[in-house]
């Protein structure tokens, strides 16, 4: 008796370690799809997006040439508008891979996906507790077996697939990398908060978030340092517990191993060139961007509501329910609850921080929230993962009219309307773009319907939408979930992907092919002028200084300025519109066409027709 009952305690424990074995190779098979259907899949395979994107990749390539790693350059001025970190991460990638889109872009992508791979380790430890015992007295210690795992999955894909995470995760700029470090860094605090029996890897999960904490702050500036502190001192702060987990983290050994990483430098920047750089970032950058108005980055108060809505979506539609599923509001419950249950109540709080951060904010751009994106994937994902379990409610609050289920069935058809509306939007899509004008894609809307993406687009979203409404009327909502994570897979690879093809070869691929015909013709000393838009990608496809005039006069100006203080070369390079040529009040007949491609033409002019052309016309 006592040998059957031993084997059958052997064939469970087994068992158990079967399936153990079974879930992390599908959660690390899950985690490289994800990974590589949002971030890597063709992330070098088209040009550089102007006008952001190649700013940081000319100012790390002159890194590169000048064997300067301390100031920054772009196009022959200082930049000063980040620090270093993400220009020293693409110059190593162009040392590796050589200069391209594939080394300007890996640091974002991997910097998400490394997040998205912490988010899933956190979920998974932490992510299977309820927000509090329920009334009918479940053990909230003893988490059903499943149920970590299933946040986790869930939880990695909603970190990823939103709009705004994908869309920074596959752009060369520095957003992407401050989003890795500091969310990184919160998530690596909680792992440490939540083991306080466990001193020694609580303090190795602290030493990270310090290590991560200066990486923010040399990718980004005090802002790297800022978010992680307002989003832990507001959840301290709540339970009251701030000093005994100040105690934990040792900030006397902490903060002076930050400042020993990220304060070297800024010290080395600031001797360089001094009040410059410190008028410049700090005053222009970081000041001047949340009490005023930067580069016309103005909007209404409501901005950033609008911003989550579609950024997140579809999955925004559930964050109310997701963070009233946390209770907030019982504040001594909350106390009262061991610190592994608290994952939700701090995605709550670091949700809440960054969003009234950047509300109160003068200066506005969407890409700012972005470090709040992976806290609203986590609120979601451990409601969806009460929703699978049918845990979202104790079944005596089910028939209230205000009940969960109540709000999850009418924000599940909100959902459905969503995806319905979008594929409206699509289907008619060629009748609302002949509103647009984009002077370099004239024939917009036709040229996007003779592409089919407005057409597979719409069926995605149409199907989802009649997807979605056949799981709520079968009451069952725990499909909706799969239902939006198969619409924006589907999405993304039939309209998004073919997408990021179709602006590439209409707005950027002109622009390369003209940079190669500068490369080829472009005589000895002879100067580039780009008038009536500034595209810095011609400055890093040249590899060559380029003067930018919006002002098509100014520029004509400045070549009559040229022609009297260097009147050699005798000509010089303009690229440009036609139209802005005529606006400038140059004829066809006194400039030399030397290529053309997409809206732009690239032409060699006499640096004395455009100093008697100034004369004639003195504006």
């Amino acid at each position: 008796m006592k040998l059957r009952f031993d084997r059958t305690l052997t064939y469970l424990r087994n068992s158990q370690d079967r399936r153990s074995a079974w879930l992390m190779a599908l959660s690390v098979l899950w985690l490289l799809l994800i990974g590589w259907l949002a971030f890597l899949w063709n992330l070098g395979s088209t040009g550089l997006v102007d006008e952001t994107e190649p700013l940081f990749a000319e100012a790390a390539r002159q890194m590169t040439v000048t064997d300067d790693w301390i100031t920054p350059y772009f196009n022959g001025v200082t930049r000063f508008d980040k620090p270093p970190l993400i220009y020293w991460l693409m110059a190593i990638g162009y040392k590796i891979l050589g200069v391209n889109e594939l080394a300007v872009r890996l640091p974002s992508a991997l910097s998400a996906i490394g997040l998205m791979c912490l988010g899933f380790h956190t979920l998974r430890q932490f992510g299977g507790f309820p927000a509090f015992e329920d009334a009918g007295g479940r053990d909230s210690h003893t988490p059903p077996p499943l149920k970590p795992w299933l946040s986790a999955f869930l939880g990695a894909a909603l970190i990823a697939f939103n709009p705004l995470t994908i869309a920074w995760g596959r752009t060369g700029v520095s957003d992407m990398l401050l989003t890795g470090c500091t969310d990184s860094a919160l998530l690596a605090f909680f792992t440490g908060y939540a083991q306080p029996a466990r001193p020694a890897a609580q303090a190795r999960w602290y030493l990270a978030f310090y290590l991560l904490v200066a990486l923010a702050v040399l990718t980004k500036g005090p802002v790297g340092a800022v978010l992680p502190v307002l989003a832990i001192g507001s959840f301290l702060l709540y339970l009251g517990n701030g000093r005994q987990v100040l105690r934990e983290m040792r900030p006397a050994l902490g903060v002076p191993l930050v400042l020993a990483i990220a304060l070297p430098w800024y010290i080395l920047v600031t001797l360089a060139n001094g009040k410059a750089y410190i008028n410049s970032f700090f005053g222009y950058h970081n000041l001047e961007r949340f009490t005023s108005v930067v580069n016309h980055h103005s909007a209404p108060w409501y901005f950033y509501f609008l911003v989550v809505l579609l950024g997140f979506a579809p999955w925004s539609v559930f964050l109310p329910v997701a963070a009233a599923r946390v209770r907030f509001w019982q504040r001594s419950r909350w106390i009262a609850s061991p610190r592994s249950h608290q994952l939700g109540l701090f995605a709550l709080f670091w949700f809440a921080s960054i969003f009234g951060f950047f509300t109160v904010a003068v200066t506005k751009l969407p890409s700012y929230v972005l470090p709040l994106m992976p806290a609203a994937g986590i609120l979601v994902a451990l409601l969806g993962s009460d929703i699978i379990t049918q845990k979202a409610q104790s079944n005596k609050h089910q028939k209230k009219i205000f009940s969960f289920d109540f709000w999850l069935a009418t924000l599940g058809w909100v959902n459905v309307a969503f995806w319905a509306v979008g594929a409206v939007a699509f289907f008619s899509g060629a009748l609302w773009l002949k509103a647009v004008r984009d002077p370099a894609i004239p024939n917009l809307s036709e040229a996007l319907g003779k592409s089919g993406l407005l057409v597979w687009g719409g069926w995605v979203w149409a199907t989802a939408a009649a997807a979605g409404a056949a799981a709520l009327l079968a009451r069952q909502k725990r499909w909706l979930l799969g239902v939006n994570l198969l619409g924006v897979a589907a999405f993304l690879t039939v309209a998004v992907m073919p997408g990021y093809f179709f602006m590439d070869r209409y707005r950027q691929l002109p622009l390369r092919q003209l940079a190669q015909t500068v490369v080829q013709f472009r005589q000895p000393a002879e100067e580039l002028v780009m008038l009536g838009f500034q595209k810095p990608s011609l400055v890093f496809y040249t590899k060559e200084p380029v003067t930018f005039y919006l002002l098509p006069e100014d520029g004509i100006k400045y070549i009559k300025h040229r022609a009297e203080a260097q009147p050699n070369p005798s000509s010089v390079l303009i690229l440009g519109y036609p139209s802005k040529f005529e606006q400038a009040g140059l004829l066809p007949s006194q400039y030399q066409i030397l290529d053309k491609a997409g809206a732009y033409q690239l032409v060699r002019v006499s640096k004395q027709v455009v100093a008697r052309l100034s004369r004639r016309n003195p504006s």
